[in-house]
């Protein structure tokens, strides 16, 4: 058992469990996996123990560690869960590793470690999520949870841009991300803060940027936080995403206002299903060996920045050699041990991982990967099916719909960059939980009704984020 770093590090992963203890027994049970994802995902450490079949990354530290609290406290809720036909996806997608294992020789041990391992990451936040975040009240405090995370983290984000990125290293002893890639084409730095990689943490502020500015557009943001009025603290937050100088992450926020505002106003949806539509294509034409990239990346030279016209064309090229290894591989992939990698004559690794598709289709093959795309994307053919888009912008549905949009950018991004954020998975869980919670009602909205939990969660909510919530849906006949 070792990982990089000082004696904080230990601290702070076997500290967790202790400290969600501790906050189940002082808050609502409905507000402890807010708290614990988001302030854990921000600021715990980006560093590995391997203990028996368990890699004890941040991912399985935020999810035990809930996991352990709840059964404690809040054993009810954890236990009457009740599975649905489209849990069935998740369970496709946490054994497909085993799959991988067996028809590959690898052994029935190594299988039941990856089915340990993805359930742990995918799993265990998407129960989470299906049994804490299935209704309207229960997302928006999620929502407000990441707006404020995305808050906290501007000054941090603004040390880093201008001395490079140390908060992780002054704190755990170590540097999670290489240095070089946190340089910028204009000067200055991109932050990493306590994220693996700096395109993480543009992604996390552009998540809050987006969910704010979303649920301040349909008067579902409180007007204030802690005294200051939101719209500053909004402004404040879109302007440091736009500063971190990623591209990428600027271009999804706009294009996921984009969508929900374009939709909710024209009442149409069709947007949001081209967005649905966009890996698939992709994948198509890459599969295909119809497109290159280097039309795009040319267009990108030209008209941006040369440097990064070159570093997406190094991906696309590293991405092909991929893609040549993966066709040699079986229906379920080549499985673990780096057998989806490409090594040269001298047992060297030559080809550079970075899009979260490749790597899925390489360990996992055709059946993983089609398993893992939809299963992302149910809760927004659900979203598309049960709730107009004109419904979007109501106050009831603002956090649910820039979720459900979110839910499809992370797709695309997934397509070039491998940055899995467990809360991701909650919100595919709780946007799941939300439209099956019975097959025989409607979404509605509705005014004044507010049950005695949601009462407690408003009262302890106002603490935790200075301005009360309010209850504006419910599932009725």
């Amino acid at each position: 058992m070792s990982a990089p770093g000082n004696i904080f590090v230990p601290l702070a992963f076997f500290g967790w469990t202790p400290f969600i203890i501790f906050l189940y027994k002082k808050l609502d049970a409905r507000l402890v996996p807010i708290i614990g994802y988001v302030a854990g995902w921000m600021f715990l450490p980006c560093a590995n123990y391997d203990i028996f079949l368990l890699k004890n990354t941040k991912s399985t530290v935020l999810g035990l560690g809930i996991f352990v609290g709840a059964y404690i406290f809040d054993q009810d809720r954890l236990l009457n869960f009740k599975f649905h036909n489209a849990d069935i996806l998740i369970v496709l997608w946490c054994t497909a590793s085993f799959l991988s294992s067996v028809f590959n020789g690898l052994g029935v041990y190594d299988g039941l470690s990856t089915i340990l391992y993805t359930s742990i990451k995918f799993g265990l936040p998407y129960y989470i999520g299906r049994i804490y975040f299935t209704d309207t009240d229960a997302l928006k405090t999620l929502a407000l949870a990441i707006f404020i995370g995305g808050l906290i983290y501007v000054p941090f984000c603004w040390i880093e841009m201008i001395i490079s990125p140390q908060m992780h290293r002054l704190t755990y002893g170590f540097s999670q991300t290489s240095f070089a890639q946190s340089l910028r084409d204009n000067g200055g730095y991109r932050p990493s803060v306590y994220m693996d990689h700096g395109l993480m943490t543009s992604m996390w502020m552009m998540l809050a940027s987006l969910l704010g500015s979303w649920l301040y557009y349909c008067k579902a943001l409180p007007k204030k936080i802690l005294f200051v009025p939101s719209l500053y603290l909004l402004l404040i937050l879109i302007f440091t995403t736009i500063m971190m100088q990623s591209a990428g992450a600027v271009a999804y926020l706009l294009i996921a206002l984009g969508v929900l505002y374009l939709s909710s106003r024209y009442k149409n949806f069709i947007l949001l299903a081209i967005l649905l539509l966009c890996p698939y294509l992709y994948i198509v034409a890459r599969v295909g060996y119809s497109w290159d990239g280097r039309n795009f990346t040319d267009y990108i030279a030209e008209k941006f920045s040369p440097s990064r016209a070159s570093s997406l064309q190094f991906r696309f090229d590293n991405e092909t050699l991929l893609l040549n290894k993966a066709f040699q591989g079986s229906f379920v992939g080549w499985g673990g041990f780096n057998r989806s990698r490409v090594f040269d004559s001298k047992g060297k690794d030559i080809a550079v991982t970075d899009g979260g598709w490749i790597i899925v289709y390489g360990m996992n093959g055709i059946y993983g990967l089609s398993v893992f795309l939809v299963m992302i994307q149910l809760p927004v053919f659900y979203f598309l099916f049960r709730l107009k888009p004109e419904v979007w912008k109501t106050e009831a549905y603002a956090a649910p719909a820039a979720m459900a949009v979110f839910s499809s950018i992370t797709q695309i991004d997934n397509l070039l960059n491998a940055m899995f954020n467990p809360i991701y998975m909650v919100v595919v869980g709780g946007l799941i939980g939300l439209f099956i919670k019975d097959p025989d009602y409607f979404l509605v909205p509705a005014e004044n009704i507010i049950s005695d939990m949601t009462k407690n969660i408003i009262t302890q909510g106002t603490r935790f984020i200075g301005a009360p919530l309010s209850r504006n849906s419910i599932f009725i006949p």
